[in-house]
């Protein structure tokens, strides 16, 4: 069957949401995205290419950004090209030439589609792309999503070529004497990819002349496979998972009922930057407070669960100060808005809000983290505790007690551990004069 036939028929049965969309093509120059918008523009579909000149390979790049652009002005649809230096980006930002390019064309392609409203990105990625892919990941280790290739569907991009194989895609531009550039980059053998493209990929061919359409059976098995692996993950997070708040909290008992616990620690946390599980797995029997960290997120065992939470990014925030006649105080966690008064109506307290005598305060009042060794007179308490042992009662875990911001006065004795419970030593009493109303706003 000619490959546009079956182009159409694949595009009817799988992607019939693109028809009247508006679509942005990723055209290189190369046979694939040559390809691709030849047969886009057969079926009459509303297109635009966009070109990445990379400067990578001097005049050819040159060469290519002319050769896109006339293609664009042959068939009459709108060109958007972009200059990059790609080098400089890659030396900045201590990453490889190859991610900076995928960096910088895919922040590009989201920046036209979000200005001129374009519906989905189409790029030209084809089986055989999706075989490297396979084998790369194998060589490197992964777990089973590493091996389902590359996704025919990722949010706002579409692979509608992903069936078809080079070998396809070349009989097709040559019958029908498509015109495109060859990258002679693709030629050198030190990239990884092109290292397998042509060294490991044709024995595999030559082993079996029908490799590629049983690899895509495989791909399609392994797809389904995670498919099934993603249906039970639902449905054990819903018996393991705790949210409080931005902490994800999983249960350990139960995680280590599981018939394979680091199996499904894998599955739970792979998305978070995690690498080293053997160590992950050794948190579920350590003692409280032991954590381990990856660039984006941070893991602790708490007593009965794994906490995870986000790791921030701007570090810590030290002691702040709230003057005598501030009416509000925030920074990056909090915010609290302060009222003076002396009507009695103001005589009130909750989580989110105290009422003190401000004539027993000294300031400027301090707002900062607690810290060991700190003690307040909790209200409706008889006598002080120490913070540690009121944050045990009150079953907090180790993420919860860094959440905790005090408010203390100018000699640092604590007024309100704010959002749980004020101290007793400034109450509002029938001596009152003048009231001081501070508020939450913070969870409002």
């Amino acid at each position: 069957m000619d490959l546009q036939l079956h182009f159409q028929e694949h595009i009817e049965d799988n992607f019939p949401f693109l028809k009247n969309k508006k679509l942005l093509i990723a055209a290189s120059g190369g046979i694939d995205s040559t390809v691709c918008i030849n047969l886009l523009q057969n079926l009459n579909f509303k297109i635009s290419l966009a070109h990445c000149n990379f400067n990578l390979r001097k005049k050819d790049s040159e060469l290519d950004e002319l050769f896109v652009k006339k293609e664009a002005q042959n068939l009459l649809i709108p060109f958007f090209v972009k200059s990059f230096d790609t080098i400089s980006y890659a030396n900045k930002n201590k990453i490889s030439v190859q991610l900076a390019a995928r960096e910088l064309r895919y922040e590009w392609f989201d920046e036209l589609i979000s200005e001129n409203h374009f519906d989905y990105l189409i790029t030209a990625h084809h089986l055989d792309d999706s075989l490297e892919t396979f084998l790369i990941n194998l060589t490197r280790g992964t777990g089973l999503d590493g091996l389902t290739g590359i996704p025919v569907i990722n949010n706002n991009i579409i692979r509608p070529l992903m069936p078809f194989t080079r070998e396809e895609i070349e009989t097709f531009a040559k019958i029908h004497n498509i015109a495109w550039r060859e990258d002679s980059s693709n030629l050198e053998t030190k990239y990884l990819r092109n290292k397998l493209r042509h060294d490991l990929i044709p024995i595999l061919k030559d082993l079996n002349p029908n490799f590629m359409n049983t690899f895509a059976r495989t791909i399609d098995n392994l797809q389904g496979s995670e498919q099934i692996i993603k249906d039970r993950m639902e449905s054990i997070l819903h018996e393991i998972e705790e949210l409080q708040g931005d902490i994800h909290q999983f249960h350990i008992g139960k995680i280590k009922a599981l018939s394979n616990s680091k199996a499904y620690l894998f599955e739970i946390l792979k998305n978070y930057g995690f690498t080293d599980w053997k160590e992950i797995v050794s948190l579920l029997d350590a003692q409280s407070g032991k954590q381990m960290f990856s660039k984006t997120h941070r893991l602790v065992k708490d007593r009965d669960f794994l906490l995870l939470t986000s790791v921030e990014s701007n570090g810590k925030i030290n002691t702040s100060l709230i003057h005598e006649n501030d009416k509000e105080f925030t920074n990056k966690e909090l915010c609290l808005k302060l009222e003076k008064s002396n009507l009695p109506s103001l005589r009130s307290g909750s989580k989110d809000g105290i009422t003190v005598d401000k004539n027993l305060l000294k300031f400027p009042l301090i707002v900062r983290k607690w810290e060991k060794g700190d003690y307040f007179y909790p209200a409706g308490m008889q006598g002080k505790k120490k913070l540690s042992k009121y944050f045990k009662d009150e079953k907090l875990s180790i993420l919860e007690k860094e959440k905790i911001w005090l408010l203390c006065t100018e000699e640092n004795e604590i007024i309100w551990v704010i959002g749980k419970r004020k101290d007793d030593r400034f109450k509002v009493t029938n001596e009152t004069i003048e009231i001081l109303k501070i508020e939450n706003e913070t969870s409002m």
